[in-house]
């Protein structure tokens, strides 16, 4: 890999020894608002294809940040989605449960459970909440104690 770039940076030496040396008219340049003072074409030539060669090379970086950061959005959205769908199956997983029937109602039946405080009664000489099940002659009973 290093002979490689070795000869790459040789050849590019040559090339630009070769465009000063093929083109050794003395130029002037105007720059719009300014002139600037006379100089060899070949070095002119150099100097200019150096400056296209930085300029190519940091608008490739850009560009190719542009395309990392479009890559990178697009796989936040995609997570995105699958997150969303995970959430949305969570959600029907609690509504489910939610819905399932409690162990009270499984056990006791479906009319054991007082859905309002008609089965509550506060025995105030005591300090005793009592709750009172019943739906059927058996008479359940459970007390909480302060």
């Amino acid at each position: 890999m290093r002979i490689l770039l070795l000869v790459l940076l040789f050849l590019s030496f040559a090339y630009a020894l070769g465009l000063v040396l093929a083109n050794n008219t003395e130029i002037g340049v105007n720059l719009l608002f300014s002139q600037a003072p006379t100089m060899n074409l070949g070095l002119l030539l150099i100097l200019c294809l150096i400056l296209g060669v930085v300029i190519g090379i940091l608008l490739a970086l850009l560009i190719f940040r542009v395309l990392q950061n479009k890559w990178e959005i697009a796989r936040l959205q995609k997570l995105n989605k699958n997150l969303e769908e995970q959430v949305a199956q969570a959600n029907i997983v609690i509504d489910r449960q939610a819905n399932a029937a409690t162990i009270e109602q499984a056990v006791y039946g479906t009319n054991a459970v007082p859905s309002n405080t008609e089965g509550l009664h506060l025995h105030e000489a005591k300090g005793q909440l009592t709750t009172n099940y019943s739906d059927d002659a058996t008479g359940l009973t459970k007390r909480k104690r302060d």
